[in-house]
């Protein structure tokens, strides 16, 4: 067999030989034995192919588009002994591309969700605790990384248990993943009451369902606290599938559903050192492609930006909101261990606090990151894996048993 031609990737793509291949108005149709047929367009096959467009260090593309050819300068096509697809261009230029990769493309798996589990919506009724891994290997076990980031990736939530509690983990095991993002409070940062705070996070208060910083043009996308001690009285967690409480107020609320996702509010923090502002509705269902953003954290909810007229229902949207939010049915609450690490969906999942005494200490690391990057990092996991990318099973990923949410 010859060398196989190198894709427009790195990944590598098992060898799919092509049964025909037939050239017609720019367009060259491929076909499988198993009687897959995929239109492949002359100027993109240029663009991808080793020999003509694809620079070979980057796998990316050299050709700038007022350098690509005609589509009547692709003269033929064909398939060769080995089933790769092979193109014969004006000029005599001859170029092979790998049938693997053209198959991986018309099934559809260049797509960003093809690797990834799908997200899976789910309620109080599902989880009795978040959906829990043993931690204490993760930075060595690959297995265990892909299990997290895809439990992460399909319930907005998992957490960790048995992690070291020395203030730095966070840090290290979001870098391994990719890059932390960075804010005002700092690439890492800890959650603790203390004199002066510039945020209410750093009180004992009892703080309702929210997500952090909708003063973003867009939030991070993913949140991570570390528990590194925990001896006061109260002080549970709860979180909330922002995604099912949104769906259940546009089942039962529609009004309201329709105030929370066209009415728009500033958002502002209230730090003496930084002054963000994004302005959009609490549901922001954003563009074709743009995941669902909650923007709904009320310390930071700075005015309506709406005609007066809107004011009275934008405000009872809000108070439905809340109260969905707060509902059991929705609703994890756990408390936190040493060790334990949570991490969580910030544009979807609903996160708050009950109340804690001053009494004992309770200190808690965190850190953000964007999707992309993580998204990135389990791609990259799978790549030499036969792992599957549909749902994981409970067994899988070792989620708890379906005992609603204690009291």
């Amino acid at each position: 067999m010859n060398a196989p031609p190198l894709t427009p990737d790195f990944i590598p793509h098992e060898w799919r030989p092509l049964a025909s291949a037939h050239l017609a108005d720019g367009f060259v149709t491929l076909e499988w034995a198993d009687g897959m047929t995929f239109a492949a367009y002359s100027l993109w096959l240029a663009e991808n192919a080793e020999g003509f467009g694809l620079e070979l260090l980057t796998r990316e593309s050299m050709l700038e588009p007022r350098d690509l050819p005609a589509p009547s300068d692709l003269m033929s096509a064909g398939v060769d002994d080995d089933g790769a697809l092979v193109l014969g261009w004006s000029g005599g230029r001859t170029v092979r591309v790998h049938p693997g990769w053209l198959r991986y493309v018309a099934d559809g798996a260049l797509v960003p969700s093809s690797a990834l589990p799908e997200p899976t919506m789910w309620t109080g009724t599902d989880f009795s605790e978040p959906p829990t891994l043993d931690g204490s290997r993760i930075l060595d076990d690959d297995d265990v990384l892909d299990q997290w980031i895809a439990t992460l990736v399909q319930y907005g939530l998992c957490r960790l248990t048995d992690t070291p509690t020395d203030l730095d983990f966070v840090g290290r095991l979001v870098a391994h993943v990719g890059p932390i993002r960075d804010t005002n409070f700092g690439p890492v940062w800890s959650v603790q009451s203390k004199p002066n705070p510039d945020s209410t996070a750093y009180t004992g208060l009892d703080l309702g369902q929210h997500t952090d910083l909708p003063t973003r043009e867009v939030p991070p996308g993913f949140q991570f606290l570390h528990c590194i001690e925990n001896s006061v009285q109260g002080g549970w967690s709860r979180m909330s599938d922002g995604w099912a409480v949104a769906e259940a107020i546009r089942a039962e609320h529609p009004d309201a559903y329709d105030a929370l996702t066209s009415l728009e509010w500033v958002f502002m923090n209230r730090a003496k050192d930084a002054e963000h502002r994004w302005i959009g509705p609490i549901i922001d269902h954003g563009g074709k492609r743009q995941p669902l953003t909650l923007r709904a954290f009320y310390p930071v909810r700075s005015a309506p930006h709406m005609d007066p007229a809107d004011m009275p229902r934008a405000y009872e949207s809000l108070r439905v909101f809340a109260e969905m939010a707060r509902d059991p049915r929705f609703q994890v609450a756990y408390p936190f261990r040493p060790g334990d690490l949570v991490g969580f969906d910030n544009r979807r999942i609903l996160h708050g606090r009950d109340a804690f005494e001053s009494g004992g200490a309770r200190l808690l690391r965190g850190c953000y990151a964007d999707h992309d990057d993580f998204y990135s990092r389990l791609r990259v996991l799978r790549r030499d894996r036969s792992r599957p990318a549909g749902p994981l099973s409970y067994a899988s990923t070792h989620l708890p048993s379906t005992q609603g949410v204690p009291a």
